[in-house]
């Protein structure tokens, strides 16, 4: 029998006194890898999740006569809401995609009820979540360090690269036979390279849910979909090799996704201060709040991606109160993301904005 679920209160967070200076910090080293980005591609990209696989639009429906505790927040209320979803790997330049990096899914939901965010414009809620279960860093100054040693090699020595990929991957393979995940080896280019449509992604760093705290999490359901779960993609001399398996796969079938939360139920063992730490499942279960599904379509129309990589953003802060982002990783992506998304208006002439369903 699980326990009850940890009641939200501001006290939860631990906010520590040089957060400022380590966000000013990441700033500083995001402009290095959005500057060397930029001049070598001859516009800005993100500064993470820089590559596009597939953009699809889609539709979450929230389950109807969900028990108190689930109906919290967008679940809240029962019915259907526009979506669009954009599928990524975790580099800050574009690189091949023997290149073997995470897979990141971001959502963005339209026409959400509810008071928002500080600075945060539109009706839009976005979840922004990968297919791994942790963060590779505790807090916000150890992923810097990582983040320097990113911005080094950002669209350099690539066929080192590419190298270290595939050595990487044996690592990362050999530790999982013995049951330990590396999230810091897989961001360095050790993740298995799979299918993105077979992967289930998770929001990693705890939210408020309403009344409560949760992650969030999206596991594909669709037959299609579980059947490439694990699959290797062939990228030998395919440099967009993901992007050309997700756009045959959509052509052909429908996508579907349950949309999960797992409600925190115990502060010491689902800490909301270190994304490093699993929340066991068995403790903790994922349960199903809603469904997200995408008809046929091209995922890869040039023009929507275009529209999509360079005016639109993804951020965890974009969204109602009732979903805050907590802890000190995420407390970290607000000003960064900003910061971020500004480059790329200001390099390309583009604006972003918070596009309508």
């Amino acid at each position: 029998m699980t326990d009850a679920p940890v009641r939200y209160q501001p006290d939860i967070e631990d906010i520590q006194p040089d957060e400022q200076e380590t966000i000013q910090q990441l700033c500083s080293t995001f402009d290095v890898i959005l500057e060397r980005t930029a001049e070598d591609y001859g516009h800005a990209v993100r500064s993470v999740h820089a590559k596009s696989h597939g953009v699809l639009v889609g539709e979450l429906t929230v389950d109807a006569d969900l028990p108190p505790e689930l109906a919290q927040g967008l679940f809240a209320t029962p019915g259907t809401h526009k979506a669009l979803l954009r599928l990524s790997t975790n580099a800050g330049d574009v690189l091949p995609d023997a290149i073997s990096l995470p897979r990141g899914l971001a959502l963005k939901v339209f026409d959400v009820e509810g008071a928002r965010l500080p600075g945060s414009e539109g009706s839009a809620q976005d979840f922004v979540m990968v297919n791994g279960t942790v963060f590779q860093a505790k807090t916000a100054d150890k992923f810097l360090g990582n983040l320097k040693m990113l911005a080094k090699t950002t669209d350099r020595l690539e066929g080192t690269k590419k190298v270290l990929s595939s050595v990487l991957r044996g690592v990362s393979s050999a530790l999982e036979t013995v049951g330990i995940e590396s999230a810091a080896i897989n961001s360095l280019g050790g993740a298995p390279n799979v299918e993105p449509l077979g992967e289930t992604y998770y929001s990693v760093t705890p939210f408020r849910y309403g009344d409560y705290i949760a992650k969030f999490s999206l596991a594909p359901v669709a037959p299609e979909m579980t059947a490439l779960t694990g699959e290797t993609i062939k990228v030998d001399g395919r440099e967009d090799a993901i992007r050309e398996d997700v756009q045959a796969e959509m052509r052909n079938f429908r996508a579907e996704w349950d949309f999960r939360v797992q409600l925190c139920r115990n502060l010491d063992k689902q800490p909301v201060e270190d994304p490093t730490v699993e929340w066991d499942e068995e403790e903790a279960p994922f349960l199903k709040v809603g469904t997200l599904r995408a008809a046929p379509q091209d995922s890869w129309d040039p023009a929507q991606v275009q529209q999509i990589d360079e005016e639109t953003r993804f951020s965890v802060w974009t969204g109602i109160a009732a979903h805050q982002p907590l802890g000190n990783i995420n407390r970290a992506r607000n000003e960064p993301y900003r910061h971020s998304a500004d480059f790329r208006a200001r390099v390309n002439g583009c604006p972003y904005h918070e596009p309508a369903a």
